[in-house]
């Protein structure tokens, strides 16, 4: 069975047509670049830590990975989980089991609580887990989530983490049909996500997307529209997350709108008691690629990093300059090579990320390394069907570990 809303899977994809390029729902566009794309090397360092069943474990896993101080990895499948509901998904977590890793489910989606989570969940000040789901909840548009560990310890080896639902979108000038983008904490304790779907305009025929805030009140949380995307040179779809700078401003990027109608990156900035919105970036689709699934992250001097999903794909640096930002490119990928995923940092400064399509770079995880101004890109090859959608992390030793969406779905660790 099919969870509430599931009619209109990646309904937002229309809406990208017509309002910036032929880009279509993102699902499909992996989907017909695989066709054209060759197949990667063999696999050199990638070792399969778990393929998913469909069952219990889930199947699908579009989004990335979370890892704890102890090791444990947390994720999402998209679907699977209950057997009578095939694409509600479920949260697991990954944990050494001797010389190998063993996969806990932690919880089954069942369509009132939340159904088809695609984006990874988020360790939160408290040692819970929050994230969202596409789907699900009271009106079928997706909810955000809290997840617990059971209050006693725990005699088995399968036991539940309860689950609370946080927020359930109506769909309307609240948001609708959260997506890839990671939630974010303030120091109060505040949640901040984004929709690609709802909000106050119509951008072909749906919304134009939210950035909201959720803040604990009276036992339950209180969701807040901090910006509603008009879809024009503002940005349309915010598929991605928001991160803070240390001014307490937030940065994200758009899919589409923005002046060239190529996806955006905005900036948020408090203003009294709103926030006001200013673009400081509008992709073009020549060089710089356009459609920025992926979301930001800042290094220690207050640059930004991203990527690009389509065009001539790059990975792309903004940096502070006489009040305005300076636009770099890094690397440019192929132009049928594609990705979706937040770039990740290690200690050294090297940025790590996953190409969703990889055919003139045999390579489906890669590493750029500063050197003089330059950065150069090493690529770790997969195996072939496997597309990894999600963001990296990195372990105390170095080690790589993601998923991959491929038929059945599966999570990896790369030693470099």
């Amino acid at each position: 069975m099919l969870p509430p809303g599931c009619s209109r899977i990646w309904n937002f994809g229309t809406k990208l047509q017509a309002a910036a390029s032929p880009i279509g729902s993102a699902l499909a566009i992996v989907l017909m670049l695989m066709v054209f794309a060759g197949p990667p090397a063999q696999a050199q360092v990638f070792t399969t830590l778990h393929t998913f069943t469909g069952g219990g474990d889930g199947a699908a896993p579009y989004a990335g990975l979370s890892m704890d101080r102890a090791g444990r990895l947390y994720g999402t499948a998209s679907s699977g989980g209950r057997p009578s509901c095939d694409y509600c998904g479920t949260v697991f977590k990954m944990e050494h089991n001797g010389s190998s890793w063993l996969l806990v489910p932690l919880y089954e989606f069942s369509g009132p609580d939340g159904a088809t989570p695609q984006a990874r969940v988020i360790i939160g000040p408290n040692g819970n887990l929050y994230g969202t789901t596409t789907y699900g909840g009271s009106a079928g548009k997706g909810v955000v989530f809290r997840l617990q560990p059971p209050a006693t310890a725990c005699k088995t080896a399968l036991c539940p983490w309860r689950e609370t639902v946080l927020y359930s979108f109506a769909g309307g000038s609240d948001g609708a049909y959260p997506t890839f983008g990671d939630l974010t904490f303030d120091r109060q304790g505040n949640i901040y996500g984004t929709t690609p779907d709802g909000g106050s305009s119509s951008c072909a025929g749906v919304g134009c997307g939210v950035v909201y805030e959720l803040s604990p009140s009276s036992g339950g949380w209180t969701e807040k529209i901090l910006y509603a995307f008009q879809g024009g040179q503002d940005g349309e779809a915010p598929v991605a997350g928001v991160v803070f700078d240390n001014a307490g401003n937030m940065y994200g990027t758009t899919v589409a709108g923005g002046a060239y109608q190529g996806g955006a990156v905005y900036e948020l900035t408090p203003s009294g008691s709103g926030w006001t919105e200013s673009i400081i970036y509008s992709f073009t689709g020549q060089s710089d690629g356009y459609a920025p699934y992926g979301g930001l992250i800042f290094d220690g001097a207050g640059n930004l990093y991203g990527t690009t999903f389509t065009g001539a794909t790059a990975v792309y640096e903004l940096s502070p300059s006489s009040g305005g930002w300076t636009f770099n490119v890094l690397h440019a990928f192929g132009a049928y090579e594609g990705s979706v995923a937040t770039l990740t940092f290690d200690a050294a400064g090297n940025l790590y990320g996953t190409l969703t399509i990889a055919s003139q770079e045999p390579a489906e995880v890669f590493r750029l390394t500063p050197s003089g101004g330059q950065w150069t890109v090493t690529g770790f090859a997969g195996e072939i069907g496997t597309y990894p959608l999600g963001n990296v992390v990195l372990d105390a030793s170095g080690n790589l570990y993601t998923t991959a969406a491929g038929n059945p779905g599966y999570v990896f660790e790369v030693t470099p």
